[in-house]
């Protein structure tokens, strides 16, 4: 009997193993593999639950995308939204990338999704995520009836709903968001710029009269106040990168084009933007995105779509051309030069995956110097690049968390 208990405790096994490479080995694991082994013990429950391992396990999870989808459901149910004013809330899509020089891969997992409709809070109302970071998603929620923004991470499933703040939606009011961390503070935080009149349509030369911008720190209960913006910024949200918000500027007198909100100093300045080449700017279809670790603009007008790449962050002479389509060539997307296109990603080989504002997912191949359709996702609003988390919720103190 005692050389049988020997024996046996002399076969290895993970429970032997140190708390660090058990994490070690943990954290390599697929994501939905990961989300398996919490159910195999207490103890990886607990070991995979520890902000030390969501951690370690960001620091080498791989980039992917996730695409805020609206399904075709929402096509069939026409009479009711016309009853009620409202299409179904979406489903976030998860899109793991496998980028090598020689191929690109994307890859949809359906279980990983995760559909926000059967949250009651987020039924009869529309969405629309406004930042990423570290695997948390900022999300607006917004109609006749609401003005809420949450932080939610869809691999934990969990989320929070941020308190109101002082400047809510109104009648012709303009919301701009940011979602980003500080990066010396590791703050985590949301900018909130309330423009209390209806944006201009083109660049104007007038100032806003009202703009008030309000941050909010995950885990300290309140929104602060950082008083008045005095530029109109364009679009819903800004890309995140380098701990700055970026937005587009539209004032014919500026200097700069873009403005910048540096999430440590929590400052407002101009920053440089990309030589403008068309003769009329008003005509130019605007956005702006981060491809491989740079900040890019994209341009749609007279019949091209042009991008543009700052190759050294904050330099305006290191703006440089990454790409030129023109419409001739794109015969069967004559119409993307007429609207905004979002950039989403870029791989290795020059490859960009794209967003039109039709709602259809693009890819630009550079060896042909065409524009295709990826024939994915039908419709869908936005796309973000995304890398999953297991960072919990319940790590930032004075917030409440929910479960889907």
């Amino acid at each position: 009997m005692s050389s049988s208990k020997s024996r046996k405790s002399l076969d290895p096994s993970m429970e032997d193993l140190p708390a660090h490479l058990m994490v070690d080995i943990l954290s390599r694991l697929p994501v939905k593999t990961i989300i398996h082994c919490k159910c195999v013990c207490k103890k990886w429950l607990d070991l995979i639950s520890e902000s030390y391992f969501a951690d370690h396990h960001l620091s080498r999870s791989p980039s992917g995308i996730m695409i805020y989808h609206n399904s075709n459901e929402v096509f069939r149910n026409a009479e009711e939204e016309q009853k009620t004013g409202y299409l179904r809330t979406g489903i976030l899509r998860w899109v793991e990338v496998e980028d090598k020089l020689d191929h690109h891969y994307l890859h949809h997992d359906p279980i990983m999704s995760l559909d926000l409709n059967l949250a009651p809070i987020f039924q009869k109302s529309q969405i629309l995520p406004v930042g990423s970071v570290n695997g948390l998603l900022c999300l607006w929620q917004f109609g006749p009836q609401h003005d809420k923004t949450y932080i939610c991470n869809p691999i934990t499933r969990e989320y929070m709903i941020l308190p109101k703040p002082q400047y809510y939606l109104q009648h012709n009011a303009h919301l701009v968001y940011c979602f980003g961390v500080a990066p010396l503070t590791n703050e985590y935080k949301v900018i909130r710029i309330f423009q209390g009149e209806k944006i201009p349509y083109f660049s104007s030369n007038s100032r806003p009269i009202i703009s008030q911008a309000e941050v909010y720190t995950l885990g300290t209960g309140q929104w602060r106040s950082l008083g008045h913006v005095p530029y109109w910024l364009k679009g819903m949200y800004g890309p995140f990168l380098n701990g700055h918000a970026h937005w587009t500027v539209l004032d014919k007198d500026s200097s700069e084009k873009l403005c910048v909100f540096d999430f440590e100093k929590e400052t407002f300045e101009l920053f440089p933007s990309p030589p403008c080449e068309a003769r009329d700017e008003n005509l130019i279809f605007k956005s702006l995105g981060v491809l491989k670790g740079c900040l890019c603009r994209c341009e749609s007008y007279d019949s091209q779509l042009v991008v543009w790449v700052m190759k050294e962050y904050g330099i305006k002479k290191s703006w440089r051309k990454e790409f030129v389509v023109m419409e001739s060539e794109n015969t069967d997307l004559d119409l993307l030069t007429l609207e905004t296109v979002d950039l989403i990603t870029g791989f290795k080989d020059g490859t960009v995956l794209m967003a039109s504002y039709r709602d259809t997912l693009l890819v630009y191949c550079p060896r042909r110097e065409i524009i295709l359709d990826t024939e994915m996702f039908y419709r869908y609003f936005k796309g973000y690049t995304f890398r999953p988390s297991f960072r919990r919720l319940h790590n930032f103190e004075n917030e409440r968390v929910y479960m889907f």
